[in-house]
């Protein structure tokens, strides 16, 4: 029996996020074929499932100040290479760019260096990515614009693309097993049937959910029955008091941080993401998974090639409406960025928040094409399988 090669899987922490989902999924996927370990910085606040993982702790959390974060890395990266240098790992790979760091420096001749660029946000460190491109064996984007610019604007030509991965009948499983926790019944006032808007995502600036609930507000008046559902860490105490100052307090739930988050999912028609930056949105695909009709903001990255295909996501970008710039495309609808200035007053509501807010309207007022755009995203997801996934990893490392 051919002997198992060894993936050394590395993360700051396991809390809920992106990043830390694909970790974990990675190793669940890869035991067939990897004798794996996960090494993290930080136990505290495990969000996933880690039994029968084998997890390495380097006790190494988070430091306060520039020079207690610099001293930091160094403890880390020292730490890694010594486990490296006792495991001899075939290949070390790592999310996010705190890893991504602390790997580099950790670069053993033995053990393959692979660092993954999660978010569009990463590509603004130039002084990182440069590092990154001297170190790294393999870059692995979740996009292919940051792939493409990798390799255009830093000439480094061992990068590739390896989207994020979903169990879509697990999604669909689990979505069906519990009724969420929600502050209205299944009707409103006059007797029509609730109809739900959701997002998902930490509360974090990138995310625009002032933006959100600004669009919001347009559609709750124009279609009163509707609600919206924000599931995602933190108090969301400004966004509560915007809510409130909209007036629209009543028909919004702030579902917080869920460990089945898809019981919520299930209840709406509209999954709205309104991000300055993404890499690869995890929680719109999740949606999708689930038959939610997909409206974004055509941001970078990831929405455009998740709703496009990614075949057109990156040279293909003519606008179907010459006057607002919506993209109708086959899987989901875009719209222009949000303004990254942030802006909690009420009575200041902009243009391209009115523009999304009539698309959203348009697409729930049009029964025919909120089903087509349902079902296109429902067939959209099944692209991004476990099995693909498993696939092109497993080619990737035939490339050692």
């Amino acid at each position: 029996m051919e002997k198992k090669r060894k993936l050394m899987l590395i993360s700051p922490m396991l809390h809920q996020g992106g990043f830390e989902r694909v970790c974990i999924t990675t190793a669940r996927l890869l035991e067939p074929y990897f004798n794996i370990t996960i090494v993290i910085f930080d136990s505290s606040n495990i969000g996933y499932d880690i039994e029968g993982l084998h997890i390495i702790d380097l006790n190494l959390g988070v430091q306060r100040g520039k020079i207690r974060k610099i001293l930091n890395i160094v403890k880390r990266s020292r730490k890694l290479r010594k486990l490296k240098k006792e495991l001899k790992p075939d290949i070390a790979y790592s999310f996010g760019p705190t890893a991504n760091m602390v790997n580099a420096f950790s670069k053993t001749k033995e053990t393959k260096v692979w660092l993954g660029i999660r978010s569009y946000m990463d590509m603004g460190e130039p002084v990182k990515l440069k590092l990154f491109t001297k170190l790294a064996d393999l870059i692995i984007c979740c996009s292919k614009v940051i792939e493409k610019e990798l390799k255009i604007k830093y000439k480094f030509n061992k990068a590739t693309t390896l989207y994020n991965l979903y169990d879509v009948e697990a999604i669909k499983r689990q979505a069906r097993e519990k009724e969420p926790e929600l502050p209205w019944q299944d009707l409103d006032e006059q007797g029509r049937n609730l109809r739900c808007l959701l997002s998902m995502g930490r509360e974090d600036d990138v995310k625009g959910f002032w933006h959100l609930l600004k669009i919001f507000s347009i559609v709750q008046k124009k279609i009163p029955e509707t609600r919206l559902i924000i599931v995602g860490e933190g108090n969301f105490e400004e966004y509560r008091k915007l809510a409130e100052d909209l007036g629209i307090g009543k028909f919004v739930c702030f579902a917080g941080r869920q460990r089945e988050p898809y019981r919520y999912l299930r209840k709406g028609e509209v999954y709205l993401l309104t991000s300055l930056n993404e890499g690869f949105p995890n929680a719109l695909v999740e949606g999708m998974c689930l038959g939610l009709a997909a409206v974004s903001t055509d941001c970078m990255t990831g929405p455009a090639e998740i709703l496009l295909g990614e075949d057109t996501a990156d040279w293909d970008r003519k606008q179907e409406n010459k006057k607002t710039n919506v993209i109708y495309g086959k899987y989901g609808i875009l719209v222009p960025p949000m303004s990254r200035e942030k802006d909690l007053n009420a009575r200041c509501i902009l243009e391209e928040e009115k523009n999304m807010a009539e698309v959203i309207i348009d697409l729930m007022l049009d029964e025919n094409k909120l089903e087509r755009y349902q079902k296109a995203a429902a067939e959209r997801a099944q692209c991004f399988s476990y099995e693909k996934y498993v696939e092109r990893f497993l080619e990737l490392s035939e490339l050692l």
